[in-house]
């Protein structure tokens, strides 16, 4: 009895002993994720804290592009964070480290005396441009796999580490190949101090005295098209001052524009990077500054073409879209090289039939089309589909394959059939007659629906020119979405119903969509009356002439 009382006691401890191991083994693992994901949410927060409080713009990726190394203990890291304005690299355990030792590039310089009208190199170790070249013997940089070598956040001139000498630290920064399109920190610090004191007398402040100067201010649409904004604003802040450059998601046209009042009249150009919506939102915000009396800081505006159609890009000759083909320093150098040209703006109003007395009509700033008809119904469909679910579409070719879809189902189910007895047209006060149509287009620019011209069709009948600084508008008329599609791969013309300075056109019943530059709704009875509003300084690259900009160049 003794020997089983004992044998049962063994077996007892044996069985509590597996179950202690047996809930270790569970319970271990959990407290070491547990701790692990504590560490985790604690260290990003100390991450957050430190990039919120910085001066450098710093983000983080979990895999740097090219070989780099943390710029604190020279270790070679595959992700970290990185200043997007000074180019700085860093390994997360380092951050705190280089935020408080290294500076980032200062937009305006602060303590000096005077009015300085010059700035030394501002150098940072490490991690250069492949295939940049040493300013002092030509000879190729960072080509050693370790933290090496000198850049100039300014100028971007690249030395190595034994070609470094005390004169190349002290020595005045020249601002480099884009020393015209730069706003030095010493030119914002001597204005800023004019100001205070209540002066403009700026003609004699360098580099605004300089003919050559151009300054650029850099606007982008993070949102735009396929995403790219983000990457944009890091480029050209690393290229110019931090202080040109602006998320239009973070600040509006109308308050970033006012940085123009600070720099030479009519010598600023504004970089839109955004589709024609975008474009479209900085023109008036530049109309809202000729209402405030700062008509001679308009600036002249270029295109980075980052949405679904930009066909205002497009005729200007910015081209039909951009996906990072070409480097951030070629655009630049073809917005310094661009010409000033005008660009025709209209005053479109809705007034809804019934209501002349109770309801204000709808007024619209038009740069590129109205329609009503099948591509209204397309736009329409479109804009809906993408508020119910924005982030299928952040890239262009899948926008295109949607308003693909809807195109091909308005083919089949002929939703504006009959338009031509629905509404009445008017050019310049004269009446058209119609003939069987489902949609009306009126056009100012050369391009239409995504790169193609509306207004030439096949290019196989003699017409007037179509221009967008000349006050006409050009009308035209199509049979459907298949006859759209038809005009667009050139196998068909469009039904030209005229030229105009003025265009009237009354829908007398049913609800039809319409759109003004992409922007659609479904409208009933009303009666839409186009007529011009102003002109718009914007900048024409001769890199991707059009025939419509041929002829615009020829006129001026």
């Amino acid at each position: 009895a003794g020997m089983e009382g004992s044998g049962d006691a063994a077996r007892a401890v044996a069985d509590w002993r597996l179950a202690v191991w047996t809930l270790c083994s569970v319970l271990l693992p959990v407290l070491i994720t547990a701790w692990c994901s504590f560490q985790r949410s604690r260290r990003q927060l100390l991450i957050r804290d430190i990039f919120r409080k910085s001066k450098h713009d710093w983000h983080y990726t979990d895999l740097f592009g090219q070989p780099s190394y943390c710029c604190v203990c020279a270790q070679h890291i595959l992700r970290g964070a990185f200043c997007s304005c000074c180019g700085l690299r860093v390994s997360e355990r380092c951050l705190k480290k280089a935020d408080q030792r290294f500076l980032c590039k200062e937009i305006m310089m602060r303590g000096t005396a005077g009015a300085p009208s010059s700035m030394p190199h501002h150098w940072i170790r490490g991690n250069v441009p492949l295939c940049s070249c040493c300013m002092v013997c030509k000879q190729q940089c960072g080509t050693q796999p370790k933290l090496c070598d000198y850049r100039c956040v300014w100028c971007q001139y690249t030395v190595h580490d034994e070609c470094m000498v005390d004169s190349l630290r002290t020595e005045d920064c020249t601002f480099g190949e884009f020393k015209d399109l730069i706003i030095p920190p010493y030119y914002l610090s001597a204005i800023n101090q004019m100001r205070k004191e209540k002066r403009s007398s700026y003609e004699k402040v360098v580099p605004y005295c300089s003919k050559h100067w151009m300054p650029v201010m850099v606007l982008a649409n993070t949102r735009s098209g396929n995403n790219m904004g983000e990457i944009l604003l890091g480029e050209f802040k690393m290229l110019l001052n931090p202080v040109q450059v602006f998320d239009l998601s973070k600040i509006a046209p109308a308050k970033a524009l006012q940085l123009c009042t600070w720099l030479p009249c009519n010598a600023v150009r504004v970089l839109v990077c955004g589709g024609d919506g975008t474009v479209g939102w900085v023109l008036d915000a530049i109309d809202e500054m000729k209402i405030k009396g700062q008509e001679r800081y308009i600036p002249q505006v270029a295109i980075l073409p980052l949405g679904t159609g930009n066909d205002l890009s497009n005729t200007l000759g910015w081209g039909a879209g951009y996906a990072g083909e070409v480097p951030v320093e070629q655009i630049l150098r073809n917005v310094m090289e661009a010409d000033g040209i005008k660009l025709d703006r209209w005053k479109v109003q809705v007034t809804n039939k019934g209501y002349y007395n109770l309801r204000k009509p709808k007024v619209f700033t038009m740069n590129n089309y109205f329609s009503i008809g099948p591509d209204a119904l397309m736009a329409l469909n479109f804009h809906a589909h993408r508020e119910k679910t924005p982030s299928l579409f952040s890239s262009r070719i899948i926008n295109k394959a949607v308003y693909f879809f809807y195109g091909t189902k308005d083919c089949l189910v002929q939703e504006c059939k009959d338009l031509n007895k629905k509404v009445e047209l008017e050019l310049d006060g004269e009446r058209i007659e119609l003939p069987n149509l489902e949609g009306i287009i009126v056009l100012n620019i050369g391009y239409w629906g995504g790169g193609c011209r509306l207004w030439e069709g096949m290019g196989d009948e003699p017409y007037p020119l179509a221009r967008h600084d000349d006050g006409l508008l050009e009308v035209v008329g199509v049979h459907g979405s298949f006859h759209c599609a038809q005009i667009q791969v050139k196998l068909a013309n469009p039904v030209r119903l005229g030229q105009a300075h003025t265009v009237r056109l009354i829908l007398k019943s049913s609800k039809m969509p319409m759109q003004v530059d992409g922007e659609p709704w479904a409208q009933g009875p009303c009666t839409v009356t186009i007529t011009h509003k102003t002109h718009a300084l914007m900048l024409y690259h001769s890199g991707e002439q059009t025939d419509d900009d041929d002829a615009s160049s020829l006129s001026e």
